[in-house]
């Protein structure tokens, strides 16, 4: 583990209208020493040091608060996952996490595999994101992705697979409040898979292990159960109509109100599968979400960014589309850079940890050709990526450099 100051033109410490022009980073053994004005910093640091200037912005490694690395973003991951065995898929999402990294990603938080292998890969060498995984998402018998093998049937069986993930190495528990589109058969979107006794006790007994709860809901039922239970995240949350009309949203002051009174967290999982969308149908059909979250931080929701990379057409080498879909909905940008990184580091329980470019945090930095305030863009361009203080140059910046 090396010592060294990085200095840039530019450096944001993660908080929107915090900027450091030329700016400095000594990072040592793999935390975050100092961070400040260049002279400021080379001033506490011995002559031995290493410095290293790097061009262009200087800014906290980014986070992906949604991601399933045993699907392969393909138009049927359900089926490729189906086809392969523990040992290929384990490989495959190596290569998945690397391809998140050289996106400048230093954080996943896996939502949902198979046989416990995000976990095996958390604990794997090689130099990968940072890994949160919440194991098997809980789901109903044949619910919404029931082939992770989290399938129960009310309250014991609910407390008795939260315990075993737990067990199992989770960082995070997931239920299946609602259905979803993905699985074939399946609960819809607009559908309830649990009873209200059910979903409260999974968060009681999630929390009395210290672990925090990311609820899958779709519809307006759905949402409000989630939050009554007190979960810390709401994935998706799309306010879905509960007459069934799939995919219909219409925004509700009355939850949004309730979801910035309680602080719960929403990811609302924006990706390049919207591009795919807009590309291959209209962009008017993807319109009513991207009015719902511009409503959602109009109200004070705290929104944060994750891709639900895996999913068809949500792949994992372009992190920065989705942040470029909540650009187009109206967000600011230094809002958006917050959103994945600051903020989804507070949504994980990492908000002492990472997301930010402070003394103590670790030292999970990325460098990009440009200024991100500006233009999302930059962070399209990634020059250099630490995890903990190990550097990663991004293949794109190798080719370039070749």
């Amino acid at each position: 583990m090396t010592t060294e100051v990085l200095i840039a033109d530019l450096l944001l410490p993660g908080a929107a209208g915090e900027a450091v022009h030329d700016g400095a980073v000594h990072v040592a053994e793999g935390v975050i020493a100092a961070v400040g004005p260049v002279r400021d910093v080379l001033a506490d640091v011995g002559p031995t040091v290493l410095r290293r200037r790097v061009r262009g912005t200087l800014l906290p490694g980014l986070i992906d608060s949604h991601v399933h690395l045993s699907f392969d973003a393909g138009s049927d991951p359900v089926g490729s996952l189906l086809d392969q065995d523990d040992e290929v898929l384990f490989a495959h999402m190596a290569a998945r996490a690397r391809a998140l990294l050289d996106s400048g990603v230093t954080t996943v938080r896996d939502l949902g595999d198979r046989s416990g292998l995000a976990i095996r890969l958390r604990e794997s060498a090689g130099l990968l994101p940072r890994i949160l995984s919440a194991t098997a998402p809980i789901t109903v018998p044949g619910g919404h992705c029931w082939f992770f093998g989290g399938e129960v049937a009310g309250v014991e069986q609910m407390r008795a697979r939260v315990r075993r993930n737990v067990r199992d190495g989770a960082d995070l528990i997931k239920i299946m409040v609602t259905g979803g589109y993905l699985t074939p058969g399946g609960p819809s979107m607009s559908e309830l898979q649990f009873s209200q006794e059910e979903i409260g006790a999974a968060v009681a007994e999630a929390h009395s292990a210290g672990k925090p709860v990311a609820a899958h809901a779709h519809s307006v039922t759905g949402i409000r159960a989630a939050l009554a239970a007190g979960v810390d995240t709401i994935e998706h949350c799309s306010f879905v109509s509960d007459d069934g009309t799939e995919r219909k949203s219409v925004f509700r002051a009355d939850l949004a109100r309730e979801l910035v009174e309680r602080g719960t967290f929403v990811c609302p999982t924006f990706s390049s599968a919207f591009t795919h969308i807009a590309d291959s149908q209209d962009r008017a059909v993807i319109q009513p979400w991207l009015d719902l979250v511009r409503q959602q931080h109009e109200a004070g929701v705290r929104l944060i960014a994750g891709t639900d990379a895996g999913v068809p057409f949500a792949g994992f080498g372009d992190y920065v589309e989705g942040l470029r879909w909540f650009s187009r909905a109206g967000l600011p940008n230094e809002v958006v850079l917050e959103m994945a990184t600051t903020t989804a580091a507070a949504a994980l329980g990492l908000a002492e940890r990472t997301g930010r470019i402070a003394p103590g945090f670790a030292a999970d930095l990325l460098v990009v050709d440009g200024d991100p305030r500006l233009d999302l863009d930059a962070l399209a361009r990634p020059e250099l990526v630490l995890v903990q203080g190990e550097p990663h140059v991004p293949r794109r910046s190798r080719a370039t450099a070749l």
